[in-house]
Order: C-alpha cells, then structure tokens, then sequence
C-alpha cells in the first residue's frame, strides 16, 4: 500500500464517494490490519488510500477516522497514519470481530470469543430466569420452538436469524447492561460460523435441546437450570469446532 505523505490540499475528486465504497474500503484495511498484512507500525496515508482503491480524499479521511475510533491506527503530524499495536485495539467492537473471524487468524479469534461467551452467558443466563418481563420469557420460548422447527428442516439462513435474535434477547433481559452490549460481538460469530461452514446441515439434537431448556428454565425462574443449560450449548460450540 502506498506510503505517500498524507499531507496537502484537500482536494477530494467527484468519483469513489459512495456509502458502499466506503464500507469496501472500511472492510479490506480492517481485514488487512486485522490478520496482520498490515502488521503494527504499517504507515497509511490518504493518497495511498486513493490510489489504490479508487477513492475520494473524503471516503479516504472517513475511513481511517473510523479506524482511529477502534483504536486500530493513529495519527501523528509529520508520521502519518500508523498501526496501532494490537494491545490497544477495541477488540470488543463486532467491526473489528468480523474483521478477524475473516483472516487467517481466525482460530485464535473463534477461541478467545467462545472463551468469552462461556464466561459472561450462563451468568446472563441466570440473571433472566431472575429478572426477564413475562414478555422476553414468552418470547424466548417461542425462539427456542423456532429453533427446534428450523434446525430439523435444515433452514440454515432462517435458523441464523432466529439463533442471533435468541442470545441477544438472553444478553438484554438479564438486566446487566454491560452483558447487553456484547450483542453485536455475539451476533458476528454466530454469523461467521454459518458463512464459513463450520455449522452442521442441520443442528445437533443435543444443541436444540439445551436451547430449549435455558428458555425453559428462565421462563419459570429457575437460574441454576439456565445457567447450566448455556454451558451444554457453550460446549456443544467448543467440541464442535475442535477449541481446547
């Protein structure tokens, strides 16, 4: 990638403007920096960022201020535009999840996120049998008949949906809001596993099940069933995708 100054007029062309060029360029440079092509100290500048993309000054500058929100590079007059070392990145950022379940890293990636999930779910878990409206318990029985109607017809797209609307209503109703806010994070390796292939045709009855015993077990209050019930799922996840 280009390493010309990033100083100079702004002098921004009418083309390679659009919202969706944006996320293109946005996606490569986070993969890029993400699975290490773009190692840390890797200097980026706007003209760089033009010429190899096809792109505007602006689409360029709004593409790293969104980079330098995530902490994954930083700007300094004189330097330019730097990757950031890895300790520094937001990692929690579902931008930045997708970015590296995308490299070749993913592994490490898949590892760390499972290893999260089963530390902050089954205790999420608990916290809606205790705390759920009538309303989310109702809603995550449904969820978890759904599931079980879609896991046996093979529906892989539909059961997806279903899936990320299940661990996002469990995460929302445990009444910890820094639980909630790990929603996106959740919903982007849920997604990953299904467009990389890594999810059975049709879900394991095992998995199914315990869906349904935690929106069971929260919907009549019992937390230590639906914490116990998210762990079988967590892993279900682990032994499936070979994480140790």
């Amino acid at each position: 990638m280009s390493t010309a100054t990033v100083q100079g007029a702004d002098t921004a062309d009418d083309g390679g403007s659009s919202p969706a060029m944006h996320e293109r360029v946005l996606e490569a440079v986070g993969i890029a920096i993400a699975s290490s092509s773009l190692p840390p100290g890797s200097r980026l500048t706007l003209e760089g960022l033009q010429h190899e993309y096809g792109i505007s000054r602006t689409v360029a500058r709004d593409t790293m201020k969104v980079l330098e929100s995530m902490n994954l590079v930083y700007s300094r007059r004189r330097v330019g535009i730097v990757v950031q070392e890895r300790e520094l990145w937001n990692v929690f950022d579902p931008k930045l999840v997708r970015w590296r379940l995308a490299s070749d890293r993913r592994e490490i990636q898949y590892s760390s996120l499972t290893e999260l999930r089963i530390a902050v779910e089954p205790i999420a878990a608990a916290g809606a049998a205790r705390r759920a409206s009538a309303a989310e318990r109702a809603r995550l029985v449904a969820l978890a008949a759904e599931l079980r109607r879609l896991g046996e017809a093979g529906d892989l797209g539909a059961f997806l949906a279903v899936d990320i609307e299940f661990h996002r209503l469990l995460l929302h109703s445990c009444g910890n809001e820094m639980f909630a806010s790990l929603e996106g994070m959740v919903a982007e390796v849920l997604t990953s596993r299904t467009q990389q292939g890594l999810m059975p045709f049709k879900p394991r009855n095992e998995a199914l099940q315990a869906h349904e015993d935690v929106a069971a077990a929260v919907a009549r209050g019992d937390a230590v069933m639906a914490e116990t019930a998210v762990h079988h799922i967590l892993n279900e996840v682990r032994n499936a995708m070979g994480l140790h």
